[in-house]
């Protein structure tokens, strides 16, 4: 149950755009890191069910030091209000955690489906999606942020993402966040919420059999590595690249490959009987 050279470089090929996207436009990764996960594992002979769920665990152990440095960044730039963020942080963490949990328990079928419906979503949220002009201060109130944390949390944890394309739209419709306080408060409670999610699905995974060599649980080291060592790298080259580029084009290209996983996670190709 080894990787070959074919699984090796569509992981790295992966990781550099996931990470040319996240710097880009702000995006995660998890709409293509995870099916290239689940693809590779599942090739070199690893039941799905567990397949998905090192795909989830390990996603959300990549998007840990991706988030980070992300903070930092909208952190110098004043973006990130951190009551906000820590509180929805933990709050999210807490809920991810339980996510995780009920997906170490779910069949991979259902796994599968709902990772592709949540992409489908995440796709058309991002086609039509208009931040509206805001003049309020955005909300403080901890009641609120652990109110909406806890179960977008759960949400993450199942679907092994880091949450932000799920909190940005509740930030700056419900809680009157302006669009970049909302992007990089997302980055800071990603952090949380990664942390949560990949601590559970390490310890639902102790003791399973047919784990693939170099994982802890539901975490996959090996994979983490290569995605998370060029995604990182290829993060700031997409930011400093930023304003180069025709953004909204390439914000359509995304969707397109959004919208292409996801109907491929449901199976919706494979009813058809369509080769792609």
């Amino acid at each position: 149950m080894e990787m070959h050279a074919a699984q090796i470089i569509a992981l790295l090929i992966t990781g550099i755009c996931v990470g040319f996207a996240s710097g880009l436009l702000g995006v995660g990764g998890c709409f293509i890191m995870v099916p290239v996960q689940f693809w590779a594992l599942k090739s070199i002979g690893v039941d799905p069910t567990i397949a998905i769920r090192i795909a989830f665990g390990t996603n959300l152990l990549v998007v840990l030091p991706t988030a980070l440095s992300g903070a930092i960044t909208h952190h110098k730039k004043k973006a990130v209000l951190w009551r906000a963020g820590v509180a929805f942080g933990i709050a999210g963490a807490i809920g991810a955690f339980f996510g995780a949990f009920i997906a170490s328990h779910l069949p991979g079928k259902v796994l599968t489906m709902a990772f592709g419906v949540a992409v489908i979503l995440g796709g058309l949220r991002m086609l039509t999606a208009k931040p509206p002009q805001i003049t309020d201060e955005p909300s403080d109130s901890l009641a609120a942020f652990i109110l909406w944390g806890i179960p977008l949390g759960i949400v993450s944890g199942i679907i092994g993402i880091g949450g932000g394309v799920l909190m940005i739209p509740i930030m700056v419709f419900f809680l009157k966040f302006k669009m970049h306080q909302a992007v990089g408060t997302s980055t800071a409670l990603m952090i949380f919420t990664a942390i949560g999610g990949a601590t559970s699905y390490l310890i639902n995974g102790l003791g399973v059999g047919g784990l693939p060599p170099f994982s802890t649980g539901y975490l996959n080291w090996y994979q983490w590595i290569i995605l998370a060592g060029v995604s990182i790298p290829w993060a700031v080259i997409g930011a400093n690249t930023a304003h180069l580029l025709p953004a909204k084009q390439l914000k359509y290209i995304f969707i397109v490959v959004m919208f292409y996983m996801g109907l491929k996670m449901c199976g919706v190709f494979a009813w058809l009987n369509l080769p792609i």
